[in-house]
C-alpha cells in the first residue's frame, strides 16, 4: 500500500505571509532570541522535511521542538530515545486477537503529523533505523503488512553532542534523512534574563495556542511546491553539492538527496520571504544547514593552503564562497 498523496489547493501570497508571520510570532514568543532556528524550523515543516535539533542540554532543543507541534493543531506525539527502546515501540505491533484468530495492528507514536524524538541518539542504532523508512517514504511495514503515515509527516529529532556521555553516533543513512540540522546556542544575556522573568509563572509553552489546522498547512505546503525555481538556480544548487563530492578535506560528500532537500529548503525560504522563486542566496542561505550533518571530514583535514579544517561547517561555507553565482537571464 503507497502513501496517500497529500492534495491541496495553494494559497494567495498575502495569506501564506499572515500565516507564516503568525506561526513566527508564537514561536518567537516561546524561544527568545532565536529567530533564525524559529525560520530554519518553520521552513523544514513547509518544505515536507525532518529536522534534527542538535546541541548541549538545557539551552532549548526539546523547547523548540514541542513550540513548533503546539502551533500546528493536528496529531503530535513524543518518543523518548533510551538505551532499551525497540524498533517495535516506536512503529507499532501486531497483537494476535485470540477471540477473532487474527493479529490486529496497534499503531506506535510515529503514527502522528508531528513526532518529537527526544534525545534520539541516546538510542541503539536498530532502533534509530527504524525511522529510516518512515522519514523517507511516509511509511510503517510490519509483519510485511505496509501502513501508510500521516500526511504532512515531521520528526523533530534532538540529540546531544556525541561527545556526551551515553550518545550513539546516528547512522549516516539516518543522518541524510533530515533535512537540516541546527544548534539552538546559548541565549544572549538579555534574552535570558527575560526567559527568567517570563518564566516565573509557568512555561510559555502552556499559554501557546494553535496557528493553523492540518488543512491549512497542506495549502501552505502546496504553495511552497508551486514556487519557481529556474534552471540557473538548479545547477548552481547541484554545483555545491557535487563540490563537497570533491572536496579533498571531505571523505564522505552530500547525496543527490542532499540536493534535492537544499532545493525544496530553498523555496520555503523564498515563500516565506514574499516570493514566488527562489534566488541563488536561498541556496547559500540553506547550504549549511542543509549539508553539513551529511558529511565527514578526512582524518587531519586540510585547506588547499594547508591550513587544518576545523568543521564541516567551515568546509561548506567556503566550497560557497566559491561556487559561481549565476548571472540572471531572460532564459532563466
Amino acid at each position: 500500500m503507497g502513501r496517500e498523496p497529500m492534495s491541496a489547493e495553494p494559497m494567495g501570497a498575502e495569506e501564506f505571509g499572515e500565516l507564516a508571520s503568525s506561526i513566527r510570532l508564537a514561536m518567537n514568543g516561546v524561544m527568545d532570541g532565536k529567530p533564525d532556528a524559529v525560520d530554519t524550523a518553520l521552513a523544514v515543516l513547509l518544505a515536507e522535511g525532518h529536522l534534527l535539533i542538535e546541541d548541549v542540554p538545557g539551552v532549548g532543543k526539546t523547547m523548540l521542538a514541542r513550540a513548533l507541534a503546539r502551533c500546528i493543531d493536528g496529531s503530535v506525539n513524543r518518543i523518548q530515545f533510551t538505551p532499551d527502546l525497540l524498533p517495535a515501540d516506536i512503529t507499532g505491533v501486531s497483537v494476535y486477537r485470540q477471540q477473532l484468530g487474527t493479529f490486529e495492528f496497534t499503531p506506535g507514536p510515529i503514527f502522528a503529523h508531528i513526532v518529537i524524538g527526544d534525545e534520539i541518539n541516546r538510542a541503539s542504532p536498530k532502533t534509530q533505523s527504524a525511522l529510516l523508512e518512515c522519514m523517507e517514504e511516509g511509511l510503517v511495514t510490519v509483519d510485511g503488512h505496509t501502513h501508510a503515515l500521516a500526511a504532512p509527516f515531521l520528526v523533530v529529532a534532538t540529540q546531544n553532542p556525541i561527545e556526551m556521555e551515553g550518545t550513539y553516533a546516528l547512522p549516516e543513512a539516518q543522518r541524510d534523512r533530515f533535512m537540516a540540522r541546527i544548534s539552538i546556542g546559548y541565549p544572549d544575556a538579555e534574552s535570558e534574563a527575560r526567559m527568567v522573568r517570563d518564566r516565573e509563572h509557568g512555561s510559555p509553552l502552556e499559554r501557546l495556542a494553535p496557528v493553523i489546522d492540518v488543512a491549512g498547512l497542506r495549502r501552505m505546503i502546496a504553495t511552497v511546491r508551486e514556487i519557481y525555481v529556474s534552471p540557473a538556480v538548479e545547477r548552481y544548487a547541484v554545483a555545491i553539492v557535487q563540490a563537497t563530492r570533491e572536496e579533498p578535506a571531505l571523505r564522505l560528500g552530500a547525496s543527490p538527496r542532499a540536493t534535492l532537500q537544499l532545493v525544496r529548503a530553498a523555496r520555503a525560504r523564498a515563500a516565506m520571504d514574499g516570493r514566488d522563486f527562489v534566488l541563488p542566496d536561498d541556496i547559500d542561505a540553506l547550504a549549511t544547514t542543509v549539508l553539513s550533518h551529511r558529511m565527514l571530514l578526512v582524518p587531519r583535514a586540510q585547506h588547499p593552503d594547508g591550513r587544518p579544517a576545523r568543521s564541516v561547517d567551515e568546509v561548506v561555507e567556503r566550497i560557497v564562497a566559491a561556487a559561481t553565482v549565476p548571472v540572471p537571464s531572460a532564459g532563466g
